[in-house]
């Protein structure tokens, strides 16, 4: 019901961009132009300075955003109240997830939430931690879930389990037959590193910073950029790498890697995380308490343990 054309151009003045605006908003950008090119016709002014490299808002576009977010915002206010006194939980919603998450966790617990609310619909974005994170800041999703701690003290973040990432090599590595591992131990074998930005990474390379290393000190032999990448690198024989343990259940099943705790552990956070004073719609609140209570069941059943209340500050890191 809102106007189309005031959420394109919402969208595209949050990200600066008309070519994310379509892929956040799953349109082409021909249709994303033609949907701001009618408001500025209707308007009859330009709302964005379009330059070769970049676009900026001109003054009656700062007007008409200003006023656009706080439209939408009590669209979405309007439309939770009238559907709370139906009792209907029903919308859309747009979540986050960083790809360890996405992959390995989202897709029984959303399939879970789907038969329990059939009338939500859900859009996934995926990318890696600080993406998702961004994502969250700049409201261009409901919902984020993330693999590492959260730095933006003005985000509410809940962490629902305490992932283990473990080494992980071929059978027949010389590591292979060792109950646990140092970096001093693995650091001179070929190494698998996930890409920059990556929960994991960051995770990772602050570990390898507490026991007195850098990154620097591992032998590099190749960055990828999903857990799937890594582990089929390592099948191969290409190096050693630091996995979470959620990502390895079909692998360990079919003996085609041999996973070894590090000494010391190596524990992260999965955390949920939204805006502070964001307005809630029904459907965010339902799936929340879904996912929470989803994950704790699943982390029982697969072993991992569930966060203390003093490992809750694990989620949040302090500026």
């Amino acid at each position: 019901m809102a106007d189309r054309r005031l959420q394109v151009f919402h969208t595209v003045a949050k990200v600066m961009s008309f070519t994310k605006a379509a892929e956040t908003l799953h349109m082409t950008q021909p249709a994303v132009t033609f949907q701001v090119k009618q408001l500025e016709d209707f308007f009859n002014t330009r709302l964005f300075d379009r330059t070769h490299n970049k676009i900026t808002l001109t003054d009656a576009g700062k007007v008409v955003y200003d006023y656009a977010d706080q439209i939408l915002e009590h669209y979405e206010k309007m439309n939770s109240e009238v559907r709370e006194l139906t009792g209907e939980v029903t919308g859309s919603l747009v979540i986050g997830a960083s790809t360890t998450i996405a992959e390995y966790m989202l897709p029984s617990l959303l399939g879970a939430f789907k038969k329990q609310f059939e009338d939500v619909n859900i859009r996934l974005q995926v990318g890696n931690t600080e993406a998702i994170v961004s994502m969250v800041e700049n409201n261009m999703i409901d919902l984020g879930l993330v693999e590492a701690p959260v730095q933006n003290k003005n985000l509410e973040v809940d962490v629902c389990r305490i992932d283990e990432m473990q080494l992980i090599c071929p059978l027949d590595h010389p590591l292979a037959k060792r109950d646990k591992v140092t970096v001093e131990e693995f650091r001179k074998y070929a190494y698998i590193s996930r890409e920059e930005g990556s929960g994991s990474r960051q995770v990772i390379d602050a570990y390898i910073r507490e026991q007195g290393f850098s990154y620097s000190d591992l032998n590099v032999v190749m960055e990828l950029g999903s857990p799937e990448a890594v582990k089929m690198a390592v099948e191969s024989d290409v190096g050693i790498a630091v996995v979470s343990r959620t990502t390895l259940a079909k692998e360990l099943r079919l003996g085609t890697l041999k996973a070894i705790p590090l000494d010391p552990p190596i524990l992260r956070p999965f955390s949920h995380v939204r805006q502070k004073h964001k307005f809630r719609h029904r459907a965010v609140g339902e799936l929340l308490d879904f996912a929470v209570d989803y994950c704790k069941e699943r982390a029982v059943e697969l072993g991992f343990r569930l966060p203390t209340d003093d490992e809750q500050s694990l989620g949040r890191k302090a500026n």
